[in-house]
């Protein structure tokens, strides 16, 4: 501002100057035209009023190039300098907003860390906590049962003792030796016996809502019937040419057809059913009439281990109950492929063409279920009775369809528990 401020003083001077210079130059032109004798002729030229102009002005022009010329020369001195401190300037601040920068992103990664820190800890003492409580739970369980074993053993004593006192119809004397309180204490004993039954029935009743097959911790809960309850399971691929599916089930009630889960495509809603027949279990592959039946093999109220297993190459299809082969054919569906692009569904049959759409309340499956995995190939015998004993039938998962692994959507009233 400062160097702009000396340019146009010098401008403004070297103007007042000029114009008083060409004022005077003309001025002075004048007189030597007005004084020169004609004498002067003889010596040169004489020259007009035009040229002394002429070469005014270009004493003038050559003075503006000059002062254009140092006017550029300033400017340009002083847009360097100009420039220099604006270089310096951006340098310092990058500088200082890069620090700025790198010390917040530390900042923030320490208060992530620690707040990670500290909510790992709180889920792991949580945890513990929660083992702590199961683990109470149990163990009172398990003294409340065997409390309840000894006082059943004594009433069953003393129910034992009152038949062989009538059987051996004591003499008079003997019956005037009994107690006059024992109808008393017999009744006593009956209304313990009785809520000691009612107590185990609330103690078998809680374990049935709770315990879940071994090696399971939780599992998919249908409340009721309804053609909005049902869950959606999403695998990264369905093409199949054979697979083994394997289910626990615990049905609390059994229809013509309830299904267990089912896959279906647009073009075929068929492609694999495993579902309840009243008291039979039926596997259906590529059309409902396509299948393996298993009869009178369904239990309501209890958990069961079902396996269901396909190959397309021979069309060999098994049902499987509790580790126990059920049911087995031949040539059903032989070199078919299931295609990929379907629904899969637990406890509705799928329409092929939309999750949650034209279900029937009737075909719905009410009850649990649990430990849902699939493979892309027929486990063989041991595999699967090895699942239905073993401890960690659960935590065994299929390649297909893992249980806790692979996305399972509960819908309408469905729900997950935990053990």
């Amino acid at each position: 501002m400062a160097a702009f401020t000396i340019i146009l003083w010098i401008l403004l001077n070297l103007s007042h100057t000029l114009a008083e210079e060409e004022i005077q130059y003309i001025h002075g032109m004048e007189n030597q035209i007005s004084v020169l004798p004609d004498s002067s002729c003889k010596c040169q030229k004489e020259l007009t009023k035009w040229d002394k102009l002429f070469v005014m002005l270009e004493d003038s022009q050559m003075k503006q190039n000059i002062l254009q010329y140092t006017t550029d020369e300033v400017c340009k001195v002083e847009l360097q300098s100009i420039h220099s401190e604006i270089r310096h300037f951006v340098a310092n601040f990058a500088e200082t907003y890069m620090s700025a920068i790198i010390n917040a992103n530390l900042h923030i990664t320490t208060q992530m860390d620690k707040k990670l820190a500290y909510t790992l800890e709180e889920i792991s003492e949580t945890k513990v906590e929660i083992e702590s409580e199961q683990k109470n739970i149990l163990q009172q369980l398990l003294l409340v049962s065997q409390d309840l074993s000894s006082r059943l053993k004594k009433l069953e004593m003393a129910w034992q003792t009152t038949v062989d006192m009538k059987d051996q119809r004591l003499s008079l004397d003997i019956k005037k030796i009994v107690p006059e309180n024992l109808e008393t204490t017999l009744n006593s004993l009956a209304t313990q016996l009785q809520q000691s039954k009612a107590e185990l029935t609330r103690c078998q009743k809680w374990s049935d809502k709770h315990i879940l097959p071994s090696g399971c911790d939780m599992a998919l809960v249908f409340p009721m019937r309804s053609k909005k309850i049902y869950a959606s399971v999403h695998p990264d691929d369905m093409t199949l040419s054979s697979f083994t599916a394997c289910i626990w089930v615990k049905a609390t009630d059994l229809l013509e057809k309830t299904i267990v889960f089912s896959y279906g495509t647009k073009r075929n809603p068929y492609q694999i059913q495993l579902y309840f027949n009243q008291s039979s279990i039926v596997l259906s592959v590529h059309s409902d009439t396509s299948k393996t039946v298993a009869d009178g093999v369904a239990a309501l109220g209890q958990w069961t281990y079902l396996c269901a297993t396909w190959s397309a190459e021979d069309g060999n299809a098994t049902l499987w109950v509790n580790g126990k082969l059920a049911a087995a054919s031949s040539g059903m569906a032989v070199g078919y492929n299931i295609p990929n692009g379907g629904l899969l569904q637990l406890g509705q049959e799928s329409n092929g063409c939309c999750t949650g759409g034209g279900f029937d309340r009737k075909l719905a499956f009410s009850g649990k279920l649990t430990g849902f995995n699939m493979w892309d190939r027929v486990i063989s015998k041991h595999e699967i009775q090895y699942l239905t004993s073993g401890e960690d039938s659960c935590s065994i998962r299929g390649n297909v369809v893992a249980w806790s692994v692979t996305e399972i959507l509960p819908h309408g009233g469905a729900e997950f528990i935990y053990n």
